[in-house]
């Protein structure tokens, strides 16, 4: 179950990386819901998540969701470039995450 808390975790922190951008573009009540929502329940179920994965799994594997998850999101929903080579490192990072999954 501890699993599912860190993938909802990576979540949370995709949609407060979105609510950044969501800021960028204009400054509503709507846009800082998006960004305290998504940081805070990321934390709140990384801490929950780490009471049974070790902390720097958990860490990488989080940051790894957020990473590909808001790079994903920028390419879907913002038309952000998909050059080969931004496809490639995004690949490699979650590939490095998968690996720590199946090594922990």
């Amino acid at each position: 179950m501890s699993w599912v808390f860190l993938l909802i975790a990576g979540a949370g922190e995709i949609v407060g990386v979105m609510g950044i951008n969501k800021i960028n573009n204009e400054k509503s009540i709507n846009s800082f819901v998006w960004l305290l929502g998504g940081f805070i329940s990321s934390f709140i179920f990384l801490s929950i998540a780490m009471q049974t994965i070790p902390m720097s799994t958990a860490y990488a594997v989080w940051t790894g969701i957020g990473t590909v998850g808001s790079a994903l999101a920028g390419i879907i929903f913002y038309k952000e470039s998909t050059d080969w080579r931004r496809v490639l490192f995004i690949s490699m990072v979650l590939s490095a995450a998968v690996g720590l999954k199946l090594i922990s």
